[in-house]
């Protein structure tokens, strides 16, 4: 089948889930299908990645995405219906570049991964598969909601600002043909909205053969790992939690442990964090030397649905687990069988700790663990999915 991906990032270099899991798809797609790759760029240095994709497009289309805070996009914003996180990917001249696109070329399927790239889709006739790694309003919802007090006049602006992504983002569930989500909650919960869209769940994957040659190190001190970008608002309120609530009772249990806290783009809030037993570290150059320098990841994370990479790549590395319910979202973890699984932070301290003092069941969870990822969530089972929803949404069956 003839593909037209759109991507509101290149998927190279792999420092984000989203970039991850967009390069390990059209790496496994590209075998089968004839792909168009349309991304939007940041800097032009990004070009340079280029070559990185090529063996797997059959073409590659850029288009310049504004910076975020520019006149124009808050503009957008203000005298339109479009939310903020819209304006920036909304542009007449990449919509006409699709459009050219279109006419000349003779697709089988659009495959929009996440709403927000769907304004600059002309009317079309090529059915659209929209992915939807997270549900995006839920996210900025959350974000609004848990700002502190002294953030009160920006709540109503930003509230109205989160109302019109919720209606947005519900205006494009129902014009794509159908949709992709990452678990069977997010399922779940755009079928509540209208039970007549189609639905399919596509976990995300991990590279299973990559992470297996992590090597394991016999930590000095007992090593509690934090992982995530930080330009994903729930890592953030994940690690405030962690540091602020959770991590002062490990403490009072442990006091020799450390918590490692590594990611890119931390917030000067976040780098504050640093301390004589907290490393925040942003030059992780081989995220596999965190996994195995550590003890257990702990995942508290409150916000943001989809499957997290961080729960995939430790379990593929043998890391032990301790997580909130919404960590593990998507995979099929078992609480006490492939993970500690907890949303308290008296609780997630409590099983941390459990499995710090005790090897033998931090051994036991990441072996079941590591043996459920490379079962079910490597890259070419999640891609043999995603064909199958292709040739679905292609007609193609």
């Amino acid at each position: 089948m003839k593909v037209l991906m759109i991507t509101p990032y290149l998927p190279y270099p792999l420092v984000s889930g989203g970039q991850i899991r967009t390069y390990n798809l059209l790496k496994n797609l590209s075998q089968k299908h004839e792909i168009t790759l349309a991304s939007f760029i940041r800097d032009p240095q990004e070009e340079n990645y280029l070559k990185e994709l090529k063996p797997y497009c059959k073409k590659v289309i850029l288009f310049k995405r504004r910076k975020a805070w520019s006149p124009l996009n808050i503009m957008l914003s203000a005298v339109t219906p479009y939310p903020f996180l819209v304006s920036i990917y909304y542009g007449i001249s990449v919509k006409n570049q699709i459009q050219k696109e279109l006419e000349t070329q003779n697709y089988d399927l659009i495959h929009a991964e996440t709403f927000y790239v769907m304004p600059n889709i002309p009317k079309t006739k090529v059915p659209i598969l929209l992915v939807e790694q997270v549900i995006e309003y839920l996210v900025y919802q959350r974000f609004v909601e848990s700002l502190p007090k002294y953030a009160a006049p920006l709540k109503l602006p930003l509230m109205f600002d989160v109302a019109k992504i919720k209606i947005w983002e519900r205006t494009y569930w129902k014009k794509a043909k159908r949709l992709a989500a990452m678990s069977e909650e997010d399922k779940k919960f755009i079928l509540n909205f209208d039970k007549s869209l189609e639905v399919d769940v596509v976990a995300n994957g991990v590279d299973v053969d990559f992470f297996t040659k992590t090597k394991k190190e016999k930590t000095k001190y007992p090593t509690v790992l934090f992982v995530g970008n930080f330009k994903w608002l729930p890592n953030r309120d994940a690690t405030k939690f962690l540091v602020e609530e959770i991590w002062p009772k490990i403490l009072e249990k442990m006091p020799d442990a450390r918590l490692w806290i590594v990611g890119r783009n931390p917030p000067k809030d976040i780098l504050a964090y640093s301390n004589e037993n907290i490393n925040v570290d942003q030059n992780v150059e081989d995220i596999r030397a965190a996994y195995g320098a550590s003890d257990v990841l702990l995942a508290p994370i409150r916000n943001g649905r989809g499957t997290k990479y961080k729960i995939l790549e430790a379990m593929a590395t043998k890391t032990p687990i301790v997580g909130t319910r919404l960590a593990i979202e998507g995979i099929n973890v078992e609480n006490g069988r492939e993970a500690y699984v907890a949303s308290s932070a008296e609780d997630l301290a409590q099983k941390t700790v459990e499995v710090l003092k005790n090897p033998q069941i931090g051994k036991k969870l990441a072996e079941n663990a590591y043996s459920l990822v490379a079962k079910d969530y490597n890259w070419p089972k999640i891609s043999a999915k995603l064909d199958e929803v292709y040739r679905k949404v292609g007609q193609n069956l």
